[in-house]
């Protein structure tokens, strides 16, 4: 059954802020997002880090601290439709989650909607030292863990160019003022697990796709261990549910 939400909240292709690598807005209200597709969403994680675990999930031993301070942060974050219940969250599908920073990025698989990348500064690098991705839309985990950002990205050639400019962004992330950015592409499948290795990367569709898909990434500073969290919210959609406007000036159609 396909996951899917009933609008897009933002047309990254159409703001000029959005439009280009690196496209960093500063996030106004609540960074954590919870939408229509929430219950679906949980319910989807929830089977893919039991049958997939190695696959969605990966933690550098050095990196647990940070994990451990993103879920702090995380739970002091949450917007309505969480309420605390002593160390236990009721979540806004009715699921009650107790979280344990034994597990931290489990802990919050069960918790919120985005994919969480953990990104720390080794040897003068961000690195990613740790996820929980469920929702991959084209690249695998197991490829990226450990890797910079210029590798991380390599694939990707629009990247190069501004690799430089996106670690000195990242190097001024401040704490409690986190950015986000956003995408976009065409899709023929909903499926919301689409991961691809480099070496057999996504084939874009022809014809006419059926979905868009589209992420909004938020970015923020860990207050103690200094590291970076990449939030990911995921959202697909048929072309048709967006409005007149956005289909008009979307250039994926």
């Amino acid at each position: 059954m396909d996951i899917l939400q009933e609008h897009l909240p933002f047309t990254p292709w159409s703001d000029p802020a959005l439009a280009r690598l690196p496209g960093m807005r500063p996030v106004e209200g609540d960074w954590l997002i919870v939408d229509e597709a929430y219950a679906a969403q949980m319910a989807h994680k929830a089977r893919l880090i039991k049958a997939r675990r190695t696959q969605v999930l990966a933690l550098d031993p050095a990196a647990e601290p940070a994990a451990r301070e993103a879920l702090d942060v995380v739970l002091g974050a949450l917007p309505a439709g969480f309420e605390r219940q002593g160390d236990a969250v009721r979540c806004p599908d009715g699921r009650v989650v107790v979280p344990t920073c034994d597990a931290p990025l489990e802990s919050l698989g069960g918790l919120i909607q985005e994919d969480v990348v953990v990104l720390q500064k080794r040897e003068g690098a961000f690195v990613l030292t740790g996820a929980l991705l469920c929702f991959p839309a084209a690249w695998t985990l197991a490829e990226k863990f450990m890797q910079p950002l210029d590798a991380i990205h390599r694939p990707v050639p629009s990247y190069a160019p501004v690799a430089a400019r996106v670690e000195r962004m990242f190097d001024r992330v401040r704490v409690g003022q986190p950015l986000w950015r956003a995408n976009a592409l065409m899709y023929h499948d909903a499926e919301l697990y689409q991961p691809h290795s480099e070496t057999a990367p996504r084939i874009p569709p022809k014809g006419t796709p059926r979905y868009l898909r589209a992420e909004r990434q938020t970015i923020l500073r860990l207050p103690r261990t200094d590291a970076l969290v990449f939030l990911v919210h995921t959202y697909v959609l048929p072309f048709d549910r967006l409005t007149s406007e956005q289909q008009a000036s979307c250039p994926f159609h």
